[in-house]
């Protein structure tokens, strides 16, 4: 609204059609709700930019009804907003529990995350993986686009061998259900002695007077592992019967890390389906003088002039390459969907040149919808200990880590000493939803393209921006709507607005906005500060303002409706974020 009524006012003072008016929110230490910034305006209007806002804040001042004065600072332009437009604007939202999203579906795309390796179990890292790739799936959905939400299980491979080649030799039969463990915690033990036992022959091997080059290439373990790949990809029966059953077990197992974490797929790629994709593509592209061959047979393309380096897509034996079998994997899933129109690869920051060249390929071949692919690159997670390494079983296993965040929410809780009348399976449920929280709102709160120190410690306090916090929050927020008997939303008649619960509106307000800007540019960390801000903004008011005691009903029925608003913008925010909160705390 404010938008076209300065347009209007630029047509009839300046006798000029403007585009696009840059609003942002006004700054704490001036007056006034919203800024128009006059900068961008001098490209169309000479002169000087403090009359020309003076000029258009005149304008919007005689002309709108929900401008009631206004302050110019330099080139911005400060508007002070009535406070019966946020009233207006509050009694008009009808269902906080939908409040933000856009109902309507728009487009669709598709989302990959987690794609974790079958010869071990999820780590850290995964966890980041797996909390942004489903994070953004929800705010994308919730921005108004129909989502899918897929992995691609990296099954087969000279790694997948040697956890089978270890397993065979050492294993003696055991299972999941003979050990007690996880399927991908036993087959993940046995990568690990696979790699001990590879690192003694080489040193046996390197005693007996083979250089260190020679013995890792001769280690007898390490040509089993070779000889069971060779194998896998005749199709020996043998070979593919414990592939298939190991993987069953890893199956079983991530399934219940998933679960934990609360995170789901509705489609699974293989890899041992996918890795041979792409090769029939690569032979149109070389019709079509996008790719070309070398003398030794292989198949390259030339990126330079885009400021790449040439990228070979086919050896020379004829094999693909992994980018071989991502170009074909991305083809297939559009005709596997035909409905989507964009894909979004959750993958560390390690493969950010990979998929240049790889959206750069699918351009050249002519696909449109290539222009939609987007790389959710993100940094590594930090330990104060020092970095994971998956061969040498350091790594921070996911499930152990969700154990040890549940323990240490229970610790704090109990210390707290707020958990009477609790049962023993409520104390658990509730220590478990504290937990989890502080871990994915620790995470998640950071800008995916940053690298984070993780420290346990530090998620779990309960002050501060943090999971337990907002969770905190949440629940004293219901607390007061169980004393208030509060459970319909009437419209309410005021005339002016308590400054705190005017800040409160105006964050309400931009909670849609919030929600576009993060699905945009694919980032929970812009929900997550924002609920933070939320939250901040509540327990300045909680403190400063009676909700009980307000002078009239009025004013007490709003309070109690702003309590009520601010709770439900608080589930739905933690909601994309793959967050419970919890009615008690």
């Amino acid at each position: 609204m404010l938008d076209s009524i300065a347009k209007e006012g630029i047509k009839s003072i300046y006798d000029l059609e403007i585009e696009k008016i840059e609003f942002q929110e006004t700054r704490k230490d001036f007056e006034g709700d919203i800024t128009i910034v006059v900068f961008p305006l001098l490209k169309f209007i000479k002169g000087n930019p403090v009359q020309i806002a003076e000029n258009i804040g005149n304008y919007l001042k005689e002309h709108s009804k929900i401008v009631t004065g206004f302050n110019v600072v330099k080139g911005f332009l400060n508007l002070v907003i009535s406070d019966a437009h946020y009233i207006s604007y509050f009694n008009a939202i009808s269902d906080f529990n939908s409040y933000g999203s856009v109902q309507e579906k728009n487009g669709a795309i598709m989302v990959e995350y987690s794609s974790p390796n079958t010869n071990k179990p999820l780590h850290l890292g995964h966890v980041r993986n797996n909390l942004l790739g489903y994070s953004v799936a929800e705010i994308l959905a919730a921005s108004g686009k129909k989502v899918y939400k897929t992995q691609i299980i990296n099954d087969r491979g000279i790694h997948i061998c040697k956890s089978m080649v270890a397993w065979s030799k050492f294993g003696q039969n055991e299972t999941p259900e003979s050990t007690g463990l996880k399927g991908d915690k036993l087959v993940g033990n046995y990568y690990v002695k696979f790699d001990k036992e590879y690192k003694k022959e080489i040193e046996a091997l390197i005693e007996k007077g083979k250089t260190e080059e020679e013995a890792k290439k001769q280690a007898p373990i390490l040509l089993e592992a070779q000889e069971m790949l060779r194998n896998w990809e005749a199709g020996d029966k043998e070979t593919v019967a414990l592939w298939k059953k190991m993987n069953e077990w890893v199956y079983k197992g991530f399934d219940e890390s998933y679960k934990a974490l609360g995170v789901d797929f509705d489609t699974n790629y293989y890899e041992s389906k996918t890795y041979l994709l792409g090769k029939e593509f690569v032979a149109e592209g070389l019709d079509k003088n996008i790719f070309y061959r070398k003398e030794d047979g292989s198949v390259w393309i030339d990126l330079t002039e885009e400021g790449l380096d040439e990228k070979i897509v086919l050896r020379a034996d004829g094999t693909a390459v992994y980018m071989t079998q991502d170009i074909g994997t991305a083809i297939q899933r559009i005709k596997d969907f035909p409905d989507i129109d964009g894909l979004v690869y959750t993958v560390g920051n390690e493969q950010d040149y990979h998929f240049k060249v790889l959206f750069l390929i699918l351009k050249k071949m002519g696909f449109d919808w290539a222009q939609n692919l987007h790389h959710l690159s993100y940094g590594m997670v930090d330990l104060p200990e020092g970095k994971m390494k998956s061969r040498e079983g350091t790594v921070v296993d996911a499930d152990e880590l969700m154990f040890e965040m549940t323990k240490t929410a229970g610790e704090i809780s109990q210390e707290l000493g707020k958990l009477e009348g609790y049962s023993e399976e409520e104390k658990q449920g509730l220590y478990n939803i504290i937990g989890l929280g502080a871990l994915k709102y620790y995470i998640l709160k950071v800008d995916p393209k940053k690298r984070i120190l993780f420290d346990p410690k530090e998620s779990i306090d309960f002050n501060g921006n943090t999971g337990p916090f907002i969770q905190y929050t949440y629940a004293r927020i219901q607390s007061i709507l169980r004393k208030a008997d509060f459970n319909t939303k009437e419209n309410i008649s005021i005339e002016s607005l308590h400054p705190k619960e005017k800040e409160l509106i105006k964050l309400i307000q931009t909670f849609p906005d919030i929600i576009q800007n993060a699905a945009e540019n694919l980032s929970p960390a812009l929900i997550a500060n924002y609920t933070y801000e939320l939250v901040k903004s509540y327990n300045s008011f909680y403190q400063s303002v009676p909700i009980f005691g307000a002078d009239n009903n009025n004013e007490k029925i709003l309070r109690i409706q702003l309590s009520y608003g601010v709770s439900s913008v608080i589930k739905s925010s933690f909601k994309l974020l793959g967050i419970e909160v919890p009615g008690r705390m």
